[in-house]
C-alpha cells in the first residue's frame, strides 16, 4: 500500500514537474518572440502574409458562429424578459453579452481552431524538416523570424473579428428581438447604450488583443516542439487548440475579475 502511495505521489510530481517546465518554455517562447518586435523590416512581410491568411480562413466562419450566438441569447433572455413583463430590457442584456464576454471568446477560440491549428501544422511540418535547425545553424533566430510576425497577426486578427462578432451577433439579436419578437428599434438599441460604457469596449479589444498573443504562443510552441513524424504534429495541433482553449479562458475569468472591481457595472 505505502509503495502504491509513493508511487502515485511521485507521478503527480514528476507531472506537476512537466507542466511547470512547459509553461516555463512557452513563457519564454512568447518573452523572446516579443523581444525583437522593434525590428519590424525582418519579419514586416511574414506579418502580412499571416495577417491575411487567418483572416481568410476565419472571416467566414466568424459569422456563421456569431449570428447564431445574438440570435440564441435574444431568444433565451426575450423569453424570460417577457415573461416578467420586461422584454424591452432584451436588447441590452444581448448587447452586454455580446460586448463584454461572448465576443472575445469566440474569436480567440475561432482564431485557435482554424488560424492556430494551421500555424501550429506549419511550424511542426518545418520541425519535422529540420528547417528551424537549419536557420539556426545560418544564424537565423527561428523565433524572431517566425513566431513574432505570427503573434502579431493572431493578436491583429483577433482584435478585427471580436469587432465582426459584436456587429453580427448584435444583428442577429435584434432581427429575432424586434422582427420576430416585435420589440421596438429604439427599446433594443436604448436599453444597450443605457447598460454599456466605452471602457466596456476597450476592455474587449484588449481581450481579444491578449487571446491573440496566447493563440499565437502556444500554437507557435507546440508546432515547434512536437514529436517527430506525421503523428506528432497532429498531436501538437490538438494540444495547441486545447491549451489555447484553457489559457483563454482563465485569462478571461482574471481580467473580468479585475475589471469589474475596478470599473462597477452599470445598472
Amino acid at each position: 500500500m505505502a509503495l502504491l502511495l509513493d508511487k502515485g505521489v511521485n507521478g503527480a510530481r514528476k507531472r506537476a514537474g512537466s507542466a511547470l517546465d512547459v509553461t516555463g518554455e512557452l513563457c519564454v517562447t512568447f518573452l523572446e518572440g516579443m523581444r525583437r518586435t522593434w525590428d519590424i523590416r525582418t519579419w514586416w512581410g511574414e506579418f502580412i502574409e499571416q495577417c491575411w491568411f487567418i483572416a481568410r480562413v476565419t472571416s467566414v466562419p466568424i459569422f456563421l458562429i456569431a449570428i447564431p450566438l445574438g440570435a440564441t441569447i435574444s431568444l433565451q433572455v426575450g423569453e424570460i424578459s417577457r415573461q416578467i413583463g420586461a422584454q424591452s430590457s432584451t436588447g441590452a442584456a444581448v448587447v452586454a453579452a455580446m460586448v463584454q464576454q461572448v465576443a472575445p471568446l469566440a474569436a480567440a477560440l475561432l482564431i485557435s481552431g482554424a488560424g492556430g491549428s494551421a500555424i501550429a501544422s506549419d511550424m511542426g511540418a518545418r520541425n519535422i524538416r529540420d528547417e528551424l535547425a537549419a536557420m539556426e545553424v545560418m544564424g537565423i533566430n527561428p523565433i524572431h523570424r517566425l513566431v513574432t510576425p505570427r503573434l502579431w497577426a493572431a493578436s491583429t486578427i483577433g482584435v478585427l473579428l471580436c469587432s465582426l462578432v459584436i456587429l453580427s451577433g448584435v444583428a442577429g439579436g435584434f432581427y429575432f428581438n424586434v422582427i420576430q419578437q416585435g420589440v421596438s428599434p429604439g427599446a433594443f438599441f436604448d436599453g444597450a447604450a443605457s447598460l454599456l460604457q466605452l471602457s466596456d469596449l476597450l476592455v474587449t479589444l484588449f481581450k481579444a488583443w491578449i487571446f491573440g498573443f496566447i493563440a499565437g504562443a502556444v500554437a507557435c510552441y507546440m508546432g515547434m516542439n512536437c514529436d517527430y513524424g506525421p503523428v506528432g504534429v497532429g498531436r501538437a495541433v490538438n494540444k495547441s487548440t486545447v491549451v489555447t482553449s484553457i489559457l483563454v479562458f482563465a485569462a478571461n475569468y482574471v481580467i473580468s475579475a479585475l475589471y469589474f472591481v475596478l470599473v462597477p457595472p452599470r445598472f
